[in-house]
């Protein structure tokens, strides 16, 4: 799993992403120990049962650097991965929030951050029901400082959906007024995924916003899983049997048994969770709508290179 591969960009001087370099002696280390998947023996997997050897690569966010890194990494080296893309940045032109806070993250200093977001929240913005859990269970792999941390999940798990946004706005409006112009270069086009699908990629959802979908009705989490199929399917005629989902956030406390059984209903073949095992028979037979994966970090050169935040 990964999330930004790009290189060092002074602009955002606290951005985690992977270096470019990195990805590269990433993947030469995966080929020299692992070897990667053919494609049709992954999707082949889903009928026999039998896991065929090696990496699979996956994708999240429909991020710019997707393209302008990563597919052209992968197509020089004759592989393939598994893009999954939010499709509101395509649908209304707008900024996903949780991607607003990756900005805020990358251009200032977490803790500046963290007491300007404590200074707006009230006690009836938070949603305290699962408040044990998401602390537990929220971010266990990522390499975030404290204030990193705190800001991720006040943000993402704590404060309810009624709130969210408006708090989003004011941070937005006070540390990054001029956000709307990083807009235009973060985000792949809608002809760039159509490339990356004649290139051999997959394009999978990663739903319309990226929600939590554990906190969602049954109505709300369906919008999200169908117009997110519906518009990429528009872009790329993939056949509806070829479907493909992975959760926003990731981890088990992310979805419920009814995201899976939606999933299911709308024929997807298989969705990803994060849960740091290899694949099984037992999941691609039985429970293929929350296969594991890895984060790229739990690798040699996976690694977020040194930030002071």
């Amino acid at each position: 799993m990964y999330h930004y591969v790009r290189p060092y960009n002074s602009e955002f001087p606290y951005f985690k992403n992977l270096n470019i370099e990195d990805f590269r002696k990433q993947l030469d280390y995966f080929e020299q120990n692992y070897g990667f998947v053919d494609k049709q023996d992954f999707i082949k997997s889903f009928e026999t049962g039998e896991i065929p050897k090696g990496v699979v690569l996956t994708f999240d966010d429909g991020l710019k650097c997707h393209y302008d890194y990563v597919y052209r990494e992968l197509s020089k080296r004759g592989l393939w991965g598994i893009f999954y893309v939010a499709t509101q940045p395509f649908i209304e032109g707008t900024f996903i929030d949780v991607h607003r806070v990756h900005v805020l993250l990358g251009r200032i200093s977490a803790k500046e951050i963290y007491e300007h977001l404590m200074s707006l929240v009230i006690d009836e913005m938070i949603d305290k029901s699962r408040e044990d859990e998401f602390n537990a269970l929220s971010y266990p792999n990522q390499q975030n400082n404290n204030y990193t941390l705190l800001v991720k999940r006040m943000i993402n798990y704590f404060i309810t959906y009624d709130f969210r946004e408006q708090v989003i706005n004011l941070l937005i409006e006070h540390f990054v007024p001029g956000v709307k112009t990083i807009f235009d270069n973060y985000y792949v086009s809608p002809e760039e995924i159509k490339e990356m699908n004649e290139g051999g990629m997959i394009i999978g959802s990663h739903t319309v916003n990226h929600p939590l979908m554990s906190r969602l009705s049954k109505e709300d989490q369906t919008h999200q899983i169908i117009n997110s199929f519906n518009y990429l399917e528009s872009l790329t005629g993939v056949n509806s049997n070829d479907r493909t989902f992975c959760y926003p956030h990731g981890g088990f406390h992310s979805f419920s048994d009814t995201t899976e059984s939606i999933l299911t209903q709308e024929g997807c073949l298989y969705s990803f969770n994060v849960e740091q095992r290899d694949i099984e028979k037992n999941d691609v037979l039985n429970r293929p709508q929350a296969l594991p994966r890895y984060d790229c970090n739990q690798f040699e050169h996976g690694q977020v290179r040194s930030v002071e935040n």
